[in-house]
């Protein structure tokens, strides 16, 4: 039937309908909030860039892991900013690192909130890339047996998932074979599959002290243009023993989130990065955008999309709007 008698309208006419007929939800429990963890004792040093986000002490993160966990967020990301960086980015590795450290005083404040390891070395190494570099080059498979040390070390401190973030090929496997043999059979992989060589993550790269000193990651994150490949990526990486992949970003890759949902109906989870978020903060400071419905809306054609789980910055000024919060 067509107008009048087919008013499309109708299901529109207030909160109430509109909830009733929505398609896709969003909870807090879909959220994972990054946290950028540093040492020493009561430290919050602010992120300029990104506002209301600080590099924190571990003190400091075991109360903001006990907000987020009486939100209802499904869990947090931790990265971490190392005493030293070397070339070879030990502390990514060391089982009394930073990352390792926080993961056992959270465990012990929160044991059920999930802990997510991103597995990488550019925050560790004095280079700011995500690898071991042999004459100017990222040597792939000299990285790999140190990216599975690491996600070894923050299995054993308690992270409940690994995610490793460097593009190296196949270091789903590697991570697999270290985590297995140490015992670590039932920790997930969630794989940065689709990592993109993107100009959205200049935010991070600040509160992670991450940026590379020379060249960039080209070489090893994907090219923007492309979305045939991001399906070869995830299917190896899934081949190798992925529980679950990752695109990176997520707004300017939506139509990747939904081609990888649709192929390989596994859990996927999009990346709302760095400067995602800031452009919405910035420009709600300069009045230009409502920032809270700008964010929520941004987050919900996230899941639209297909992701099954967003990591976003705005997990915890979210969360609450969202209700299910931890009684």
């Amino acid at each position: 039937m067509t107008f009048p008698a087919t008013r499309m309208r109708r299901l529109r006419a207030n909160e109430s309908l509109r909830a009733m007929v929505r398609e896709t939800s969003l909870t807090p429990g879909s959220l994972v909030a990054p946290l950028f963890v540093c040492h020493g004792e009561r430290v919050r040093r602010p992120i300029a860039s990104m506002p209301g986000h600080a590099q924190i002490s571990i003190d400091v993160a075991v109360e903001q892991a006990r907000k987020l966990a009486a939100l209802g967020v499904g869990g947090l990301i931790l990265f971490g900013i190392p005493a030293k960086k070397d070339p070879e980015g030990r502390e990514a590795y060391d089982p009394e690192g930073i990352v390792p450290r926080a993961f056992r005083a959270i465990k012990a404040a929160e044991p059920d909130l999930l802990l997510w390891a991103d597995v990488c070395l550019c925050e560790y190494t004095d280079h700011g890339h995500c690898g071991v570099v042999r004459d100017g080059v990222v040597d792939n498979d000299r990285t790999l047996p140190l990216l599975a040390r690491a996600a070894v070390a923050y299995a054993d401190a308690g992270a409940d998932l690994v995610a490793p973030s460097d593009m190296m090929d196949g270091r789903v496997g590697a991570i697999r074979k270290a985590l297995d043999q140490a015992g670590h059979l039932d920790v997930p992989i969630v794989a940065y599959s689709a990592k993109y060589a993107s100009g959205f993550y200049g935010p991070f790269r600040e509160a992670a002290e991450s940026a590379p000193r020379f060249g960039d990651r080209r070489g090893y994150q994907m090219d923007p243009a492309n979305s045939d490949e991001a399906l070869r990526e995830v299917a190896l990486d899934l081949e190798e023993g992925a529980d679950a992949v990752m695109v990176k970003p997520a707004l300017p890759y939506l139509d990747v989130i939904r081609r990888v949902k649709d192929r390989f109906q596994v859990p996927v989870v999009a990346y709302n990065v760095s400067g995602e978020f800031a452009m919405i903060k910035a420009a709600a400071q300069l009045g230009w955008l409502d920032g809270e419905r700008t964010a929520l809306e941004s987050l919900t054609s996230i899941r639209r999309a297909g992701a099954d789980v967003i990591i976003t910055y705005f997990a915890e000024e979210i969360a609450p709007l969202l209700g299910t919060k931890r009684s």
